[in-house]
C-alpha cells in the first residue's frame, strides 16, 4: 500500500514538473502602432488579452495566461536602459504562454 501511494506521489510531481515546463515568458519591445494595443499590454488591461493571445498562438501556444510592462532592470541588463523622456519604444512587454 506504501508503494501505491509512493507511485501516485511521484507520477503528481511528474505530471507537475512537465506542466511548468509547458509555459514561456516571451519579452518584447513595446512599439506603438497606433491602435492603443501597446498601452493595453503594458497596463495589464483587458483589452490587450486578444493581442497576447494571437502573440502566444504565433509561437504555438494555446494561450497567454499574462502580460504586463517589465522594467529593464528586471531583464538581467540584456536590454539598454531607458533614455530619460524617451517613448514607449524604449518599454519591454512581457507574455506568458502556456500549451
Amino acid at each position: 500500500m506504501k508503494s501505491i501511494a509512493l507511485l501516485l506521489a511521484a507520477v503528481s510531481m511528474m505530471a507537475a514538473s512537465s506542466a511548468s515546463a509547458d509555459s514561456r515568458v516571451f519579452i518584447i519591445a513595446n512599439q506603438s502602432d497606433g491602435y492603443g494595443i501597446d498601452r493595453c499590454l503594458a497596463k495589464g488591461e483587458k483589452c490587450g488579452a486578444s493581442a497576447a493571445l494571437s502573440y502566444c498562438k504565433s509561437r504555438e501556444f494555446a494561450q497567454a495566461t499574462a502580460f504586463r510592462r517589465v522594467d529593464p532592470d528586471e531583464i538581467t541588463g540584456s536590454v539598454p536602459k531607458p533614455v530619460a523622456g524617451g517613448s514607449a519604444g524604449d518599454e519591454y512587454i512581457a507574455i506568458t504562454c502556456h500549451r
